[in-house]
């Protein structure tokens, strides 16, 4: 598995990985067509957030952070379970000092999953401050935890 900057090439793959997962999502409201999944994705790749996770030629994964801020973690269909996200997230720890992120409530193998990487619950809201209007939580690591 290799971890390295995206590139623009990236872009669909990135979507892709997005959307299928939103789809595929029962809880998750669809409140974004698929020309704004790319669009976020062509952003977020051209502002340097994101690191791309590759096994041989083909994205399995990807994490978006800006500074001390992740704003989207995915692994591909097929490849959850496999530590395609732990890499993606190990990567990003080794730059910072800390890191904090949203999870929304439903989704508890996300809370599980940050909680196994040493990431703290900071505060819940009621989705009020997000485009899909679910509840979430605040979750907070840094070094000296």
């Amino acid at each position: 598995m290799k971890i390295e900057p995206a590139t623009q090439n990236d872009v669909s793959a990135i979507a892709n990985i997005l959307s299928h997962w939103n789809a595929a999502t029962p809880w998750m409201p669809r409140v974004h067509s698929r020309a704004a999944e790319k669009y976020f994705a062509r952003m977020m790749v051209s502002r340097g957030w994101v690191t791309v996770a590759r096994q041989g030629s083909r994205l399995v994964g990807f994490l978006a952070r800006d500074a001390g801020e992740v704003h989207a973690l995915y692994v591909a269909a097929g490849m959850r379970c496999y530590g395609v996200g732990k890499l993606l997230l190990d990567a990003a720890k080794s730059d910072v000092k800390a890191l904090g992120l949203f999870t929304f409530t439903a989704n508890e193998d996300a809370q599980r999953f940050y909680l196994r990487e040493g990431f703290s619950e900071r505060g819940r809201t009621n989705g009020a401050g997000n485009d899909e209007g679910l509840p979430d939580i605040r979750y907070e690591w840094s070094r000296e935890q």
